[in-house]
């Protein structure tokens, strides 16, 4: 397979896993995790079930995350076979697999026996390390295809300081994924009415539903100043690097309409109509942060490496 090859296929795989978190994400919002009943594979005994809106949207979710099983592997293969002096792409298609499966395992689990809230919001989490590995694996067979083995030129240099100010920043957004699953999957969304304040208050009494909301909200804020942060320097200490001045730029502006798009949840809370699509779009911009945020991780280690 040529690069190109390569590239497309990163790509189809990419979309393909997006579907997948994206089905995710609707089969949670419209509570249709158990319409197929306690079965897996089969939906009420059925490879095909019967049409119900409930379990045709639990049922696409399985198929699309199964397509992304194989397209998963099918990556694993090709870019161990035919881009093999390319370590970086090897682990992003390896992550890819290994979190596919994960997710995947643990997503049948759930359908055969309940788990706690607590799981449910790490099944989240690696939905979210394999979407973002297949997107790492796409961008970086997009720049791998674009400028080959090009090393770095004079003034590329990243410092140590930005390198472990990024790592902290992908890591810390991850955190946060997981507080806002925990929040849904504890149906402890309406603990706070209101935004920005709750209840009325900047600093609510903690109990229950708000002590849960309000720590996912304060958790955003700190994300948001630190994402701001990391893209200022993006911008503005590395003007020789376009690359990272462009995913500083795609960082910050991904977290300020994830900050918008959580107002928008709690301001459509009660209106069904709206309020999926507000959910849907909040899940979704988490997904290209954290995604842009761990392909900046690993092009940041690179940079510092190759100036060393």
């Amino acid at each position: 397979m040529t690069m190109n090859q390569l590239k497309w296929l990163s790509y189809i795989t990419c979309l393909i896993m997006f579907m997948a978190l994206l089905g995710g994400a609707v089969v949670t919002k419209t509570g249709s995790g158990l319409e197929c009943g306690n079965e897996w594979p089969l939906c009420h005994g059925k490879l095909i079930p019967a049409y119900t809106i409930g379990s045709l949207i639990e049922y696409t979710h399985r198929l699309f995350s199964g397509l992304a099983g194989l397209l998963s592997l099918a990556s694993m293969f090709a870019f161990w076979r035919y881009a093999r002096e390319r370590r970086d792409l090897q682990v992003f298609a390896l992550l890819t697999l290994l979190f596919v499966v994960v997710q995947g395992g643990m997503g049948a689990l759930a359908v055969i026996r309940p788990q706690s809230a607590a799981v449910m919001a790490l099944h989240m989490g690696f939905s979210l390390i394999a979407f973002a590995s297949s997107l790492m694996l796409a961008l970086g067979t997009k720049r791998r295809h674009a400028w080959g083995d090009a090393p770095p030129v004079a003034g590329q240099r990243v410092s140590r300081g930005f390198r472990n100010l990024t790592w902290a920043a992908a890591l810390y957004s991850y955190i946060v994924v997981y507080i806002g699953a925990y929040v849904s999957h504890t149906d402890s969304q309406g603990g706070c009415s209101g935004w920005p304040l709750c209840n009325g208050e900047w600093f609510p009494e903690l109990s229950g539903g708000v002590t849960i909301v309000f720590t996912h909200r304060v958790a955003a804020a700190l994300l948001f100043l630190l994402i701001a942060c990391l893209g200022h320097l993006a911008f503005w200490k590395h003007k020789a690097q376009p690359e990272l001045r462009a995913l500083g730029i795609a960082a910050v502006v991904l977290c300020l309409l994830q900050v918008l798009s959580g107002a928008a949840v709690v301001h459509t809370l009660y209106n069904e109509r709206l309020y999926i699509f507000a959910a849907l779009a909040h899940i979704l911009l988490i997904a290209g942060l954290f995604g842009v945020l761990c392909y900046m991780s690993v092009r940041v280690w690179q940079l510092e490496r190759a100036n060393k």
